[in-house]
């Protein structure tokens, strides 16, 4: 059976007031949470806070990118070495503003996804299609492409060691939510894509839902056969919002 996984993307979000505040009431909820995981990216700036603030607690922690390279002369960029330093279990790759500001082609975040899979971080893979190209009919076609640009450099076993996170762009931080048939309609495809090179794989594979999930909406997406948890942005900034979200997925 496959453990809900519910992970708040805080973007570019947050003062050490606000994180020590945040951590701090989701420290005090997640205890009932048993039955979910439970993990926080904040910017990376913050990161060595959050390590000192959540280490033994039930909650894991992540980077929100990486670079593809493990040293060097790369200004601005963080290796994978460097999360690992500061006890990051995950860390997102191919989001979509990443895909969408900076460019970000699919196999550059295939590599991103090998060089997380090579310091043994769990990489986060985000897929999903624009509302051009959902009105257009390509959703499938935009999500396969994305995600066989990975299996294609690592191989479908490399999967294993990751998530994969459903963000139709079009739902992301506008308020609207992909139904949950809408949803599950585009998990249980990946899943089967997944599927048709390893069976094994697919049934394991956790696969998150990340398009403005909230406390009210939750359980009913979370309930769908293929939707693993959530990647949650905007309501990863309160406690309490994060936390219903998390109860929903337990």
């Amino acid at each position: 059976m496959r453990r809900p996984l519910v992970a708040g993307n805080w973007k570019m979000n947050g003062s050490l007031e606000s994180v020590r505040s945040l951590l701090e009431g989701i420290k005090q909820g997640v205890g009932d949470v048993k039955n979910a995981e439970v993990a926080v990216c904040p910017p990376f700036i913050y990161i060595p806070e959050v390590e000192q603030l959540l280490s033994g607690s039930d909650v894991a922690w992540g980077g929100q990118d990486l670079s593809t390279e493990s040293s060097g002369a790369y200004t601005g960029e963080v290796a994978a070495s460097m999360l690992n330093d500061f006890g990051c279990k995950y860390v997102i790759v191919g989001h979509s503003e990443r895909r969408t500001y900076h460019t970000e082609s699919d196999q550059l975040v295939a590599k991103k996804f090998a060089a997380a899979r090579a310091a043994g971080l769990a990489p986060i893979l985000c897929i999903g299609e624009t509302l051009e190209e959902r009105e257009a009919g390509i959703t499938n076609q935009v999500v396969a492409r994305q995600l066989d640009a990975v299996i294609e450099l690592e191989g479908v076993d490399a999967l294993a060691d990751g998530v994969i996170a459903y963000e139709p762009v079009w739902a992301i931080g506008t308020g609207k939510t992909a139904t949950p048939d809408q949803a599950q309609e585009v998990h249980a495809f990946i899943r089967s894509r997944v599927a048709d090179k390893s069976s094994s794989v697919a049934d394991q594979l956790r696969i998150l839902y990340g398009g403005s999930m909230k406390p009210g909406n939750a359980a009913e997406l979370i309930g769908k056969p293929d939707i693993d948890g959530g990647l949650i942005g905007g309501a990863s900034l309160k406690a309490e919002d994060f936390l219903g979200i998390c109860t929903a997925a337990n």
